[in-house]
């Protein structure tokens, strides 16, 4: 009998075809409210970020694995699969490249001021010496978090003629965290959202930098506390700021405290804002789909 394989997120069509393909039974309801999923009919569950997947979501599931088209497994009890043998696959290869490009598109235009520039001819001012930017070669890069899109955004930019150092506590890289405290002239993160990661850019974690930085996160939002970040914003700690997400993207729920946070944060001319969409490509849409694809046959030696 096939083996059934349940897909409650929009992913590309490749995705449902290729497993179809591979033998499985593919049963497709992007459209499903996550209360309406019934887990114990399914061996294979592929979702983006529709439900967060517990013990109590997950006991007495029947799940063989669980694909997730994307990088970040911060909804998923990893632990919980681990010890009742459902595996887990994430396509961090999908779209590194993806966010490699983004973060390196961040940087330019605040380096050189391409969004406020942008904004004044758009209303007619055609100010050269307001918007003097500054270039990139001899500048030094901090990574934190030296995986798939760390070591992406590293290569690519090796023709900036910049100084790159990175960091990760659980993978070889090339520096010590006081050496990207001491040198660092940006910090880009690239980390996933765990207990430690949590609010990790804190106030006490900028302060540590030896000289005003550009801080880039295209992560998790949650890594970063907003309220660290409107205060270096306001010590000229931070002297840019582009940030891909927020520690609450569902922007109709904001309170007032969260909505006038980020407008005294938005009020710097030195910030970048942009909805997630990092590893959002039409090339990135199909790898993601390819390396979830990769992995399940992988496992099921197909």
């Amino acid at each position: 009998m096939a083996k059934k394989v349940l897909i409650i997120d929009e992913v590309h069509p490749s995705l449902a075809a290729d497993l179809r393909n591979l033998g499985f039974e593919v049963d497709e309801q992007p459209q499903i409210h996550p209360k309406d999923v019934q887990l114990n009919v399914y061996q294979g569950l592929v979702l983006r970020s529709k439900m967060t997947l517990g013990a109590t979501e997950l006991a007495d599931s029947g799940l063989e694995f669980i694909a997730r088209a994307g990088a970040g497994l911060d909804l998923i009890d990893v632990d919980y699969c681990l010890a009742n043998q459902i595996s887990v696959f994430s396509a961090n290869e999908g779209n590194r490249d993806a966010v490699a490009e983004h973060v390196i598109g961040q940087l330019i235009t605040l380096a050189r001021k391409i969004n406020t520039a942008d904004a004044q001819v758009r209303k007619g001012i055609w100010d050269r010496e307001g918007n003097r930017g500054w270039e990139l070669q001899g500048k030094t890069l901090g990574i934190i978090g030296y995986g798939n899109m760390g070591q992406s955004l590293a290569k690519k930019l090796q023709g900036f003629d910049m100084q790159i150092m990175a960091y990760d506590k659980y993978a070889p890289a090339t520096h010590d965290i006081s050496d990207i405290f001491e040198h660092a002239d940006i910090l880009s993160l690239h980390v996933p959202l765990t207990g430690e990661t949590k609010e990790m850019i804190n106030q006490s974690f900028l302060e540590q930098f030896k000289k005003p930085i550009v801080l880039i996160n295209s992560s998790r939002g949650a890594v970063c506390s907003l309220e660290a970040i409107a205060h270096g914003l306001s010590t000229s700690k931070l002297r840019g700021l582009a940030l891909d997400v927020l520690p609450n993207e569902k922007l109709a729920t904001w309170t007032p405290a969260e909505k006038a946070l980020f407008e005294q944060i938005a009020a710097y001319p030195t910030t970048l804002f942009s909805p997630h969409i990092a590893g959002w490509t039409e090339e990135s849409y199909w790898k993601i789909n390819d390396a979830l694809i990769e992995k399940i046959k992988a496992h099921y030696q197909l």
